[in-house]
């Protein structure tokens, strides 16, 4: 069985990104002498499920900063989509959070890093996201996209471990309870 996992960034106010998908504000924050542990967390990761959005914001930087495989959950691209360079290294799967984990498990994947606000949301919907670290960035957007959205029940959430950076971002981790 394959696990979900997310890290995450939001706005004091809990957005993901502006409306229109911008992140500006967060690599204004984004400090490269502090260690807020991506590195750790990816070293224990498998591949990583990807929403179209994130995808999408990702295809803009220069080089793919991705080193682990990537699945792209989407309905409305196909491998033709993919740039050359990405071939291998992406796949595009359409369906439902639990194929996608399936389409993870085929590849032998144990610890999936679920990354996309819809798609986080869509997860923790279905109870697939085993723990999630959190790193709230001290600004305030005002609108956005939001990290969570609407719930058909609770989902409760115990609280590992909380740290401050000098950068004043601020990260918790939380395991999700099953059951």
């Amino acid at each position: 069985m394959t696990t979900g996992h997310v890290f995450i960034a939001t706005s004091l106010d809990g957005h993901i990104a502006r409306p229109d998908g911008d992140i500006g504000w967060l690599l204004e924050r984004d400090r490269e002498d502090e260690d807020h542990g991506y590195d750790d967390f990816i070293a224990d990761i498998d591949g990583i499920i990807m929403g179209r959005n994130s995808y999408e914001k990702m295809l803009a930087y220069d080089d793919w900063p991705y080193t682990r495989p990537v699945i792209v959950a989407s309905r409305s691209l196909s491998a033709s989509d993919l740039p050359g360079e990405l071939a291998g290294k992406v796949e595009i799967v359409g369906g439902t959070p639990r194929e996608l984990m399936d389409a993870a498990a085929r590849r032998g994947w144990k610890r999936a890093y679920v990354d996309g606000g819809r798609l986080v949301q869509s997860f923790l919907r279905e109870g697939l996201i085993e723990d999630m670290v959190i790193t709230q960035v001290p600004v305030l957007i005002g609108e956005g996209r939001p990290l969570f959205g609407p719930l058909e029940r609770d989902i409760s959430l115990d609280h590992v471990e909380t740290r401050s950076f000098p950068s004043g971002l601020v990260q918790s981790r939380y395991v999700v309870r099953k059951g």
